[in-house]
């Protein structure tokens, strides 16, 4: 079971948990950087479907897995400029579930090849 927790005293709500708590748990699924390349190798060409196409093979690992977002615990974001913020909000917003995990979002100088704008990596439990 994953109960997520926001505690009054802590900064305002976010579109984030302050933590997860895992309990009872049978299986942890630790997931690798997705990012926004579908299964054609083609890149998103903005930060919007870059994102889109992150959350999608996200849930594809997930569902392989046998689980749905609803079993992740933790989401880390990694993104090369502070100005795609909005934009990746927007766009992955509706493939997070809600209440949303345990979030970290870093601005990082780059990522593994130029291009990508996005990169999200997870740990899911059920």
């Amino acid at each position: 079971m994953l109960t997520m927790l926001n505690p009054g005293g802590n900064a305002p709500e976010a579109p984030y948990s302050h933590g997860a708590l895992a309990t009872n748990v049978t299986r942890t699924l630790y997931i690798s950087g997705q990012v926004g390349v579908d299964a054609a190798g083609r890149m998103g060409a903005d930060i919007g479907e870059q994102a889109q196409i992150a959350v999608a093979n996200l849930n594809a690992v997930l569902a392989e897995a046998g689980m749905t977002p609803a079993n992740l615990a933790k989401v880390t974001i990694y993104l090369t400029d502070d100005s795609l913020i909005p934009g990746f909000m927007q766009a992955a917003g509706g493939g997070l579930p809600s209440p949303p995990p345990a979030t970290t979002l870093l601005v990082v100088k780059a990522l593994a090849a130029p291009p990508l704008l996005v990169e999200i990596e997870a740990i899911a439990v059920d």
